[in-house]
């Protein structure tokens, strides 16, 4: 039988663990690798290429939802699931926006783990008991032309990139080096945000940040 690959990533080592030690009772079923935060999430599931992302969605560096819009453009074959401690709606829309199949919540984790993994890989979602057969039929019916406009007026993900590492208290040119692009493009970045928000201060940037699951605080 083939092996499936998996990765996971959590910024709780202690989490990590115990969801290798999980998924691993399942025959054929590898841990290729683990990542503590997004950007290390996004990184290694380009290096690895696990069929199957296991991504919290509360990371440091980029959050889960964001690690798996970068994850799914670059390889759409991938199945991702998130993890996450709370049940929302709408972090339940912003799974299925960002490229995943599945939601679990963190105390479920023991009991649908395997499940939902095992749903994804035959092709199926995979939702959390706490996502009501109501929200679910709104993803199917999907969004409304208001809200598909209003999404368009969106930051993209790079900008919701630059958004998170302001609120973690990086510098413009700290935020450069990690993204690997100049402080100057940040800068351009940051006056298109604030402009996009209508914001006048990092602050106000942080408390959208923290409003919009950008950041846990």
């Amino acid at each position: 039988m083939q092996t499936i690959g998996i990765l996971v990533a959590d910024d709780h080592a202690v989490v990590r663990r115990g969801l290798r030690a999980l998924l691993e009772t399942q025959p054929n079923w590898k841990v290729l690798g683990e990542a503590s935060n997004g950007r290390e999430a996004v990184e290694k599931a380009a290096a690895l290429n696990p069929q199957v992302v296991i991504l919290d969605i509360g990371m440091p560096k980029l959050n889960g939802l964001d690690a798996a819009t970068l994850i799914f453009k670059a390889n759409p074959k991938a199945r991702i699931l998130m993890l996450t401690m709370h049940a929302a709606d709408a972090l339940i829309q912003q799974t299925l926006q960002a490229g995943a199949s599945g939601y679990v919540l963190k105390s479920d984790a023991e009991r649908d783990l395997i499940t939902a993994v095992d749903a994804l890989l035959h092709n199926k979602m995979f939702f959390t008991a706490a996502a009501s057969s109501l929200v679910l039929e709104h993803l199917r019916v999907g969004y409304s032309r208001r809200e598909l406009a209003a999404e368009k007026e969106r930051l993209s993900v790079r900008e919701r990139e630059v958004v998170q590492l302001l609120a973690e208290g990086k510098s413009n040119k700290e935020i450069g080096a990690s993204l690997h692009i100049s402080k100057r493009t940040v800068d351009h970045h940051r006056a298109r945000i604030m402009d996009k928000l209508h914001v006048q201060s990092v602050g106000e940037l942080v408390l959208y940040a923290v409003r919009n699951k950008i950041v846990e605080p």
